[in-house]
């Protein structure tokens, strides 16, 4: 495959990552009044192990198949694992908003975006470039800007702590789901992922917290965001996250998933009428940029001059032998 081949590919699947973060965007507007109701570990086990259920039916052939060809039982093993870190991080993040406010828990859980390269770096032994840096940097920046945008409190506390943990968190599955994602079926690691997470989530709801009242379930918009959620954020986002991941590094994959926070404010403004500030603008600024930073820089002709000037220093000196 050529070079211009690889480009075309690579950009079809950063445009899934890119409708992922649309879709969870959307989100953030439809399900906002779901946590008030429905206690959240009950919130995430019901989620993910429903849209494990649907994505079981919709890719029972393909889940068949990998069991004749003898390899179901490793993609039970890398769902499974990647269905820790996927749970645990979504349940860190719904505790923490419990003491938190939705604007905090946006930024802090999009400091990701730094830790990715530098776990990637452990699994993959890869070692981040200084785009890929500059480029987080400039992201957290933009996402500061788009989620704390007139935030008076830039306190510390307790959920704060709890949503920065669930950030490392879908840092590592990201990470992972990178690294292991290549070779197997991702739609059918998806629907088994879930299905492990949800029941985890469950498990724990069970021990914690009060089953969610019957009544809540009585609201037809409270069913359709259910739904969408079920649906649209879990089902379809999460298996085009997967996807995507499998071909594009995971540096640069969460840059783009990073975009959750413009869309959302974007959506904001047009369905509920939200302002739109300068800081906010100017956050979506940086976030564009620090995309241009880690996709277009590299491969650009300034950059290729600079590892060229780079290899040039790094060559040995080679010294005339005595008989010339």
């Amino acid at each position: 495959m050529n070079r211009s081949s690889r480009k075309t590919g690579t950009l079809k699947y950063s445009l899934l990552l890119l409708l992922a973060a649309a879709i969870w965007g959307l989100g953030t507007v439809c399900i906002k009044g779901i946590v008030a109701e429905i206690p959240p570990f009950w919130l995430v086990g019901g989620r993910f192990f429903s849209a494990g259920l649907v994505l079981c039916v919709v890719f029972a052939p393909q889940l068949a198949r990998l069991a004749r060809e003898g390899r179901l039982t490793d993609h039970l093993k890398a769902s499974l694992i990647l269905s820790v870190p996927m749970i645990a991080g979504y349940m860190a993040n719904s505790l923490g908003l419990t003491d938190t406010t939705a604007a905090k828990s946006s930024f802090l859980a999009g400091l990701y975006c730094v830790m990715v390269p530098f776990i990637a770096w452990g699994l993959t032994r890869k070692r981040p470039t200084a785009f890929n840096m500059c480029a987080a940097l400039l992201c957290v920046a933009g996402v500061g800007l788009v989620s704390l945008a007139g935030q008076s409190d830039l306190t510390m506390g307790w959920g704060d702590a709890v949503t920065l943990l669930s950030s490392l968190l879908f840092a590592i599955q990201l990470a992972a789901t990178s690294k292991m994602a290549p070779g197997r079926n991702m739609p059918a690691i998806t629907a088994l992922q879930f299905i492990f997470g949800g029941a985890m989530a469950l498990v724990v709801a069970a021990f914690v917290e009060q089953p969610p009242a019957a009544q809540a379930f009585a609201d037809p918009s409270m069913v359709a965001s259910l739904v969408y959620l079920v649906l649209g954020a879990t089902c379809a986002a999460l298996l085009l996250q997967n996807i995507g991941l499998a071909k594009v590094p995971a540096a640069s994959g969460s840059l783009l998933l990073s975009f959750e926070s413009v869309f959302g404010v974007l959506f904001s403004v047009m369905l509920l009428n939200e302002t739109l500030t300068l800081p906010m603008l100017c956050g979506f600024g940086l976030i564009f940029l620090a995309v241009v930073v880690s996709e277009w820089l590299p491969s650009s002709n300034l950059a290729m001059r600079l590892r060229k000037r780079h290899q040039r220093r790094r060559r040995p000196l080679v010294l005339a032998s005595e008989n010339d």
